[in-house]
């Protein structure tokens, strides 16, 4: 009986040891065409040990694309790049191939989009050297929200960007931005939902050797993090002084939630999805805390947070102080990483009781 207990008690721990490795990858559900896919992971591989990355795409059958061989870090994690230039639209699957490593995530599926026509450009793609560049043109589905620019020049340093550009009720926007040289300009536009495309403008004519003063600006800073009812963003704003305006994307109807001087919090929900919520204040150089989340509950989506006359926007990995005051609690489960103890625990117990009544019997 003793070594049936024996035996009973090394199967288990022996099952526990066999489970202990774990490869946890994270990916993006959809990206468009061109921008790079980062393949996130964490293990309890020792570090330095190679992880291959693999990337597939999937039609009928599954076609290696590319294969990356990274090394655990310090901290457990672990990252891959994929260029995704020049690749088709569809369905691809990046996975770290695993053997049975108990509840690991080891295979996340990508959506490869191609959004570029959805920036309709109505300047001229070769323009004449005056000092600026002009931009204009319109965005499908970001009207009365706004898109965020960015320029690269001859050199490829960024000369303009990304900053943030207002689009009026027909999704159409426009900028001027300053240049020092003539050539080949390369402009990306990024909104809510991700990079939407890029194109070229060259700039050709002699070079003026006389400065051009820049345009005055407002500064606009922005965040963007997944939010649900279930779990809501948080933010931490560092405003500046003077007038502050916060809004976030839209195409969903959002709401923002934010504490006031007085410490109460303060709800604003006053546009559908067609247009972004906003909150205007006084900035007094602090720093301030909001909460967005969606109206629908089967809403679990990407939420960008923008803000004018603000020094910083960064997504709060915790909950905020101001807000956990007034979190409701609720019970929390029991970690994952506790169940194997206490069961091991459990099983030597039993075992010392059995034994123990076997002895008296003998």
């Amino acid at each position: 009986m003793n070594k049936i207990v024996l035996l009973v008690m090394g199967l288990f721990f022996l099952s526990g040891f066999a489970s202990a490795y774990q490869v946890n990858i994270d990916a993006p559900d959809s990206l468009s065409v061109g921008k790079p896919l980062i393949v996130t992971g964490i293990t309890t591989f020792g570090i330095g040990t190679p992880i291959d990355v693999v990337l597939y795409y999937q039609l009928t059958t599954t076609t290696e694309i590319k294969r990356k061989i990274v090394y655990v870090q310090s901290d457990y994690t672990f990252r891959a790049v994929f260029d995704t230039t020049g690749l088709k639209t569809g369905m691809y699957k990046v996975e770290v191939p695993t053997n049975g490593m108990g509840d690991s995530v080891s295979m996340r599926v990508v959506n490869l989009i191609d959004r570029s026509d959805d920036i309709q450009l109505s300047s001229a793609t070769t323009q004449n050297f005056n000092g600026k560049i002009s931009i204009a043109g319109a965005i499908k589905g970001d009207e009365n929200s706004g898109v965020q620019v960015e320029v690269i020049g001859p050199d490829n340093l960024v000369v303009f960007g990304p900053h943030y550009v207002n689009t009026d009720y027909l999704g159409n926007f426009a900028t001027d931005v300053p240049i020092t040289e003539t050539g080949d300009y390369e402009v990306s536009f990024t909104d809510a939902r991700g990079y939407v495309g890029k194109r070229i403008i060259t700039v050709t004519g002699l070079q003026s050797l006389t400065s051009t003063p820049s345009p005055t600006m407002v500064s606009v800073v922005s965040a963007h993090t997944k939010s649900s009812r279930d779990n809501p963003a948080y933010f931490t704003i560092k405003t500046g002084f003077g007038q502050v305006t916060i809004h976030t994307s839209s195409s969903i109807d959002w709401i923002i939630e934010y504490i006031d001087e007085k410490g109460a919090v303060q709800l604003v929900n006053e546009h559908g999805e067609q247009y972004p919520e906003q909150v205007t204040l006084q900035g007094k150089g602090k720093t301030m805390y909001i909460k967005v989340y969606p109206v629908k509950y089967t809403v679990n989506n990407e939420v960008f947070v923008y803000a004018e006359n603000a020094n910083s926007v960064v997504v709060s990995p915790t909950i905020p102080a101001p807000f956990a005051l007034t979190a409701p609690q609720t019970p929390t489960d029991t970690p994952k990483s506790m169940i194997m103890p206490l069961l091991g625990i459990v099983a030597v117990g039993m075992a010392f009781m059995i034994m123990t009544r076997n002895r008296k019997n003998n």
